[in-house]
């Protein structure tokens, strides 16, 4: 092939057209081992490269799939839930009608044992009996109450506060140490009145799990920059004897208790109200003991 015919088509570089011998003149055996090393060295930085992307990838599709699994785990909560409320809801008024009637009944038997204080003793403790159950039926019907947010401009510092103070009888013995931590005044967008009432419940429920004295700790963390929660997260943390491992998915199904004198709705309805703010309440044992319950919104 001549030059002038090469011209006229797709450039051929300049190697190729030299023979064997002036190639093998042209590069000495130190320049071809320098070449070869800077073929390997590139080789070696873009296998690198792809290794490192693909343990990212990795990374990243596991962190996905986790965090898939904890939607679907909660959406199959939130179903669960709404149906137990509803069951409940239709139970409740079912007993809420003899209820009353046997309250009438009762206060009727007392008047007439009035001169007998031995049967009027019984009375009494059927009495409270019947008290006992029309809370745990007002309790139900507000479990199973559809709940409608008002949420304002709040400091949830103030709201944390709040619930302390009406907590305060329960946390009173001289053995339990209370520390309050975070940012103030922390502003957030929240239903002031159900929120103090979901933080009271967790903090009753801290205190009670330390009846020989112990920590109670409620920690505040607030920002934008935080990819788990959009305005704020609150913690509340006890030194307790912690959540049996065995019952952890269980403490936010209505009716569930592994209190002797508990009615089993109290976290049913703190987790009713944080999804009403359209967020998460996360429970678990924290690595030093105790149970530690975590609300994000």
């Amino acid at each position: 092939m001549t030059i002038a015919q090469s011209s006229s088509r797709s450039f051929t570089p300049v190697f190729r057209q030299m023979d064997r011998p002036a190639l093998a003149a042209a590069a000495s055996p130190a320049q071809r081992i320098e070449e070869l090393g800077c073929m390997v060295l590139a080789y070696s930085e873009v296998t690198e490269k792809l290794q490192q992307a693909h343990a990212s990838l990795q990374e990243t599709v596991s962190s996905l799939r986790d965090e898939l699994g904890e939607k679907n785990r909660l959406l199959e909560r939130r179903n669960r839930l709404a149906a137990i409320g509803e069951m409940a809801a239709g139970m409740a008024h079912e007993i809420r009608n003899p209820l009353g009637a046997i309250r009438l009944y009762v206060s009727m038997l007392g008047k007439d044992l009035a001169d007998s204080p031995a049967n009027l003793q019984v009375v009494a403790k059927i009495a409270a009996g019947i008290q006992r159950l029309d809370w745990l039926v007002s309790q139900t019907l507000q479990f199973s109450r559809e709940i409608t947010i008002h949420c304002a401009a709040t400091d949830v510092a103030a709201l944390v506060d709040n619930a302390i103070a009406l907590a305060a009888p329960r946390l009173q013995s001289g053995k339990l140490r209370l520390a309050v931590e975070g940012p103030r005044p922390l502003v957030v967008n929240v239903d002031g009145s159900l929120m103090v009432q979901a933080i009271l419940n967790l903090v009753i429920n801290a205190a009670e799990a330390m009846p020989d004295g112990g920590e109670l700790l409620v920690r505040l963390a607030g920002g934008q920059s935080h990819a788990c929660f959009r305005q704020f997260s609150l913690l509340v943390r006890d030194t307790g004897p912690g959540i049996d491992p065995r019952v952890l998915d269980r403490i936010f199904n209505p009716f569930f208790t592994t209190k002797d004198n508990g009615t089993g709705l109290g976290l049913a309805i703190v987790h009713r109200i944080i999804d009403a703010h359209d967020g998460t309440i996360v429970a678990g044992n924290h690595q030093d003991g105790g149970a530690q319950f975590e609300i994000r919104i």
